[in-house]
């Protein structure tokens, strides 16, 4: 790609050309890997940088955590890694929490990616590369500890343990398995899941052991082990539903004003006319939708100088209709950035009011924004 070509690409990605800016603070990001750390005590505290970083970057954050002394990170697919090993550097340990699937293990082996093994298949398979490469290849064995999703069930577990030779081309590094209402606290399916994953790794060769996601952090020691692996709560996410977040918020969305119009008491507003104006209506419209990730049937708001700004019709593909009538007028212009996502909605309440959890609302963030980075190392 020649040098005018590069330029029209990062140009296209500038605020002034764009709908909408997502500033993604990486400095909250290091904190929040502090606190967590700080909760876990001594038990070592991993990153999870799947799906891109959660949306927000797996390299920029990877970085942000390599920072703080972070040396562990986990993926779910081998691509993600390699990406991710090119950046960072070959020290830092790289898992694959989906496995590796049949044909990519060459890919693997050469980015000194780790498999979490999964199933008999995946340590078969896993073995093999490690024979042909002339080497034992560290992996993590996840076993299922009552989540029905990944690992291997107790008759696997068994039959291995049976095998002398099971893992005779495998460096067992870690063992681990995964909660799955560790978000409730209360819920019986945490202390039996912590029991029976206790059980399974004892029938396993030694090795730390891993249990904990963001909201397994907090439901005490006995679920620490010797490695923690928070996602969602780095991100700002609140790993205890219910309670004060423990986290720093670490995104900040903000949609740029396309027009304002005043429109009669009748008028109809949107798609569909799902909306109909009671009065004289000042609207402004915004330059984000659906083809950003905002979700469609979204019932939020937008905020200008601390006031709320009521969505009004249907959000459309690139725009949606809001409500500025609490504003004086000519207050809110063209060009102007109100906030979708910061101090006034956080993440958590965008996701209640669309429905659905703040892991879907940050993935689904597009790529059409200016993406932001403040506070990295």
């Amino acid at each position: 790609m020649n040098k005018v070509s590069l330029e029209h690409k990062a140009a296209a990605r500038e605020p002034a050309t764009v709908g909408a800016v997502l500033t993604i603070d990486l400095g909250a990001v290091r904190e929040n890997y502090r606190r967590l750390s700080a909760k876990l005590g001594t038990t070592r505290c991993a990153g999870v940088v799947k799906a891109d970083g959660y949306g927000l970057g797996a390299v920029p954050v990877a970085n942000a955590l390599m920072a703080e002394g972070c040396d562990t990170f986990f993926v779910a697919h081998v691509g993600e890694g390699i990406v991710l090993r090119d950046a960072i550097g070959p020290k830092p340990t790289i898992y694959v929490l989906n496995g590796i699937p049949p044909g990519a293990e060459r890919d693997a082996i050469g980015s000194s990616l780790r498999a979490v093994i999964n199933s008999l298949d995946q340590l078969m398979a896993w073995s093999k590369a490690a024979r042909h490469a002339g080497s034992k290849l560290p992996a993590a064995v996840q076993v299922d500890s009552g989540m029905s999703r990944l690992g291997m069930a107790l008759s696997e577990v068994m039959a291995l343990a049976a095998d002398s030779q099971a893992f005779s081309d495998i460096e067992v590094a870690l063992v681990m398995s995964h909660l799955a209402c560790a978000d409730e606290p209360a819920h019986a399916a945490n202390e039996a899941q912590r029991v029976e994953f206790d059980r399974l790794r004892a029938m396993l060769p030694p090795a730390p052991a891993s249990l904990a996601n963001s909201s397994g952090i907090f439901l005490g020691s006995a679920f620490h082990h010797q490695l923690g692996r928070p996602g969602a709560a780095l991100y700002g996410i609140n790993p205890t539903p219910g309670h004060e977040n423990p986290m720093l918020p670490v995104v900040r969305l903000q949609a740029k004003v396309i027009q304002t119009r005043t429109v009669a008491a009748g008028a109809g507003i949107g798609y569909g006319h799902t909306a109909v104006a009671n009065d004289v209506t000042a609207l402004a419209t915004i330059s984000l939708g659906y083809a950003d990730g905002w979700r469609r049937r979204a019932a939020a708001s937008a905020y200008f100088d601390g006031v709320r700004l009521p969505f009004i019709g249907r959000v459309s593909m690139d725009s949606i209709i809001l409500d500025i009538s609490d504003l004086p007028e000519g207050r809110l212009r063209p060009g102007d950035m109100v906030e979708m996502i910061g101090p006034s909605q956080t993440l958590d309440e965008v996701a209640g009011f669309s429905g659905t959890i703040a892991y879907e609302v940050l993935t689904s963030l597009g790529h059409r924004f200016h993406r932001r980075y403040i506070g990295g190392a």
